[in-house]
């Protein structure tokens, strides 16, 4: 029989057992892209709307902040009743006892000179609006980030049900070679068998991977906020990637615009200005105002109208510069030089990471120039196995081996697709490139 017949009548028949089920698949599922993917998650997530309010919260704490600029205003009243008269009468000024009396009282001051504790409080205030907002983009990016790969594990779990369908399709073909070969009386019914054991294994394989995509399907829809449907199918498929050399720059290790090392320099001011607000608490505070009261009678008209004074009040916290205050302070200059030398770790540890992200990138690529590679050998050697074993000079398990070698080698070459698309977004996570996408209005 000639060999191209024989590879056409295959390939026909793959298309006849494949088309119609995969015309069904799709005509029963729903799509899902990845844009698609990331805005829901973005919108679903607990991580996102917890920083939005930390932020609110951080800029509620400033306006309280913000207030101790401006005078404190009290008003106090009071009223007394004895049971016997406190002043007795004393004609002719006064006929009646009094019994009773009342008090109303208005005070306005101001802090004119605190240490500075105002100002270093308000600094303070706004630096953790600014660590709070740094934070919320860490969550934007970090619900990207998982949300790609969560995408991307189920595309590789979608392809890789390809290669087995596609394998089924082989085995059956062979199976139905075998049994007319078998029925013509040319080979022993035990061959029959062993290619039917292969497609039994390759039905549990099938089973797991189904089940894993099940499984992975789950999580991504409990991630997302996107109703689960066993039905639902990542639009994408996975491709020919660039070499990241030439779709990227060596990785800048500037780390200014670094969210992390942001952070950490947020940290390190927020430690000094608590250092120097525990400072100021041992600096005097002066602080002016004015009162205005007026004592009466409540069932006489006697009082004596509002009386107006101005004041002026110096604290200064003696025991402080050798009570607690001092010890605290010193505690505060620990937590200082803790953030610095925290800063410097941090530093080492984002530019090795951006550096492994960039080398791992690398790395995935090679394996997918490797699996293609090894795939080309693997469609080779099945092809002459299968050609020797048509013309009987090899035995029906060096074909298998050839087969399973085959399978193997393509579901290497999309586990290695998907590897290196996690580690493209891992790289793009970790040097800040991510692209948060456009959100609905």
């Amino acid at each position: 029989m000639n060999n191209n017949k024989i590879y056409k009548g295959f390939f026909l028949l793959a298309l006849l057992v494949l088309a119609p089920c995969w015309a069904q698949v799709h005509a029963q599922s729903n799509t899902i892209t990845l844009e698609e993917a990331k805005k829901s998650a973005l919108q679903y997530s607990n991580d996102i709307k917890n920083g939005k309010l930390s932020i609110e919260q951080a800029e509620a704490i400033k306006s309280q902040a913000l207030s101790h600029y401006f005078p404190t205003v009290q008003a106090l009243g009071a009223g007394i009743y004895g049971f016997d008269d406190f002043v007795e009468p004393i004609p002719p000024f006064l006929n009646e006892g009094i019994d009773n009396a009342y008090m109303a009282s208005a005070v306005a001051s101001e802090v004119v000179y605190a240490g500075g504790r105002v100002r270093t409080g308000n600094d303070l205030a706004q630096v953790r609006i600014e660590a709070s907002r740094i934070r919320a983009e860490q969550s934007i990016d970090s619900v990207i980030l998982l949300t790609e790969k969560k995408y991307w594990q189920l595309v590789q779990l979608q392809e890789q049900q390809k290669v087995i369908v596609a394998s089924k399709v082989y085995l059956n073909e062979l199976i139905k070679q075998q049994q007319d070969l078998l029925d013509a009386g040319l080979i022993p019914s035990n061959q029959l068998l062993q290619v039917k054991v292969s497609r039994s294994r390759l039905t549990l394989q099938e089973s797991k991977v189904n089940n894993m995509r099940k499984l992975a399907l789950l999580d991504f829809a409990l991630y997302t906020g996107i109703s689960y449907d066993t039905t639902l199918v990542a639009q994408d498929s996975l491709h020919a990637v660039s070499a990241p050399s030439a779709t990227y720059t060596s990785p800048a290790l500037n780390l200014e615009s670094n969210s992390n090392y942001q952070l950490v320099e947020k940290s390190i001011q927020a430690a000094q200005l608590q250092t120097k607000m525990a400072k100021a608490e041992r600096l005097p505070q002066f602080s002016v105002g004015i009162s205005a009261t007026r004592f009466g009678v409540f069932d006489m008209n006697l009082s004596t109208g509002f009386q107006t004074v101005g004041f002026g009040l110096l604290s200064i916290p003696i025991s402080s510069w050798w009570g607690s205050a001092k010890h605290q302070i010193r505690e505060r200059e620990i937590q200082e030089e803790i953030a610095a030398n925290n800063f410097r770790d941090i530093q080492d540890q984002l530019t090795v990471g951006i550096m492994q992200s960039w080398y791992n990138l690398q790395d995935a690529f090679k394996q997918i120039e490797f699996a293609q590679q090894n795939l080309e050998y693997a469609n080779e050697n099945l092809k002459v196995q299968r050609d020797n074993y048509n013309s009987g000079l090899n035995n029906l398990t060096d074909l298998l081996d050839a087969q399973r070698t085959q399978q193997q080698a393509e579901t290497e070459l999309v586990n290695a697709y998907a590897e290196y698309e996690v580690n493209e977004i891992v790289y793009l996570h970790r040097t800040d490139q991510l692209e948060t996408p456009k959100m609905d209005e």
